[in-house]
């Protein structure tokens, strides 16, 4: 018997895979396959280097020019050290809430999707609906581009994409992108009394994590009150510092890792060129006056294009059109989204849930937004029958 899984029992069903970014997503991704197949739906799996996480993309309905893409990541934050109520990856229902890891961020969508595969067969689609679930979204959007661009070459060209991140159901037209780097500083060791013997990584890493800070007040005081972004300028914060091995030693080494969150109009490597030029100009000859060794190497580890607005896009008319929403708004945190958009899609974001619970312990998603999010699918199924 070909199976059939209600919103909320396909919610459920996602939610039970423990996904989280450092695990493998393959069980999940198996189930989705699976489950369309039954349904006579072909899927696609996209490998990672090591075969143990896949992105999936498969199409419901005719396989020609005009589609919908409905995208969603299928891994989920750590739950370590949360005091979490209840078992994360088993979903709890209380007072009209849905509690469990990756309910509102961001499974419920997909799940939602996925529920309504028997509708759409039996509408049928005279426009295609096709699902993309990536991996790895979380830890930088690293899966989905391999998955854009099989996209690319082998669907003939969507119409929009609809990223289901949290939006509380309103509609999303741009997100700031962000960059991921981690530097590493290389002084020399010494006891610290003799401080003009050593060079001090960590007191190093200090003064370059001060000067992150400047950069980032600088924005804040040209920043535009009109902006749609909460922050309204772009964002650079250190995350992780470590360095150092005794309090009475001259630091060797320290690294840190930070990331630059940019509205669209903001060139993020014109940061690290600040960034980098200081380190060259003011830091390391002082340094290097003590200890030639001494280096400060920063890598970019991730990289994820911001979402910028269309003037008139698909994506949006579309969404305005099943919603009665004449207004759009924008998002702090990046998505892959923007990666859509630079392969040339038309994006834009619209999902149940509020952002404002993802990545917290007793995370949930309401029951009525998982109802809307159904009646704009359904909507969306029904306007690709037409």
């Amino acid at each position: 018997m070909t199976p059939t899984y209600s919103a909320i029992e396909m919610i459920e069903k996602l939610v039970s895979f423990d996904t989280v970014s450092r695990n493998s997503n393959l069980g999940l991704i198996d189930f989705v396959a699976d489950y369309l197949a039954e349904h006579g739906v072909e899927s696609e799996k996209v490998f990672d280097e090591t075969g143990q996480k896949a992105n999936l993309y498969a199409t419901v309905g005719p396989n020609i020019e005009g589609g919908v893409v409905l995208s969603g990541h299928t891994d989920v934050v750590p739950v370590d050290g949360q005091p979490w109520d209840t078992d994360p990856f088993t979903i709890v229902e209380k007072d009209g809430k849905l509690y469990g890891r990756g309910t509102s961020d961001m499974k419920s969508f997909s799940a939602i999707a996925l529920s309504l595969v028997p509708k759409m067969l039996e509408k049928p689609l005279t426009s295609p609906i096709h699902f993309a679930l990536s991996y790895d979204e979380e830890v930088g959007c690293i899966g989905a581009p391999l998955m854009i661009e099989r996209i690319a070459e082998n669907i003939p060209a969507p119409r929009a994409v609809i990223v289901g991140e949290p939006t509380m159901m309103n509609i999303v037209s741009a997100h700031k992108g962000i960059i991921t780097l981690k530097t590493t500083i290389t002084g020399r060791e010494a006891h610290s009394s003799l401080v003009e013997d050593g060079v001090s990584a960590v007191m190093t890493g200090a003064k370059l994590v001060s000067f992150i800070a400047d950069m980032m007040a600088e924005n804040k005081q040209r920043s535009d009150p009109s902006s749609p972004f909460s922050p309204a300028y772009t964002t650079i914060h250190c995350g992780v510092m470590n360095g150092g091995t005794a309090a009475n030693i001259i630091s060797r080494q320290c690294t840190f890792l930070w990331d630059i969150r940019h509205i669209p109009e903001d060139d993020p490597m014109s940061f690290v060129d600040r960034f980098n030029h200081y380190c060259e100009t003011e830091l390391l000859p002082e340094m290097r006056k003590i200890a030639p060794e001494a280096s400060i190497v920063t890598e970019l580890t991730s990289t994820v294009p911001a979402l910028r607005p269309e003037d008139n896009g698909e994506a949006e008319m579309l969404c305005k059109a099943i919603t009665g929403q004449n207004e759009v708004s924008a998002v702090s945190y990046a998505a892959e989204a923007g990666q859509f958009q630079e392969a040339g899609f038309s994006t834009v974001i619209c999902g149940p849930g509020s952002i404002g619970v993802a990545h917290q312990p007793n995370e949930y998603i309401e029951i009525s937004q998982v109802k809307a999010s159904e009646q704009f699918i359904t909507k969306l199924i029904d306007r690709l029958g037409k």
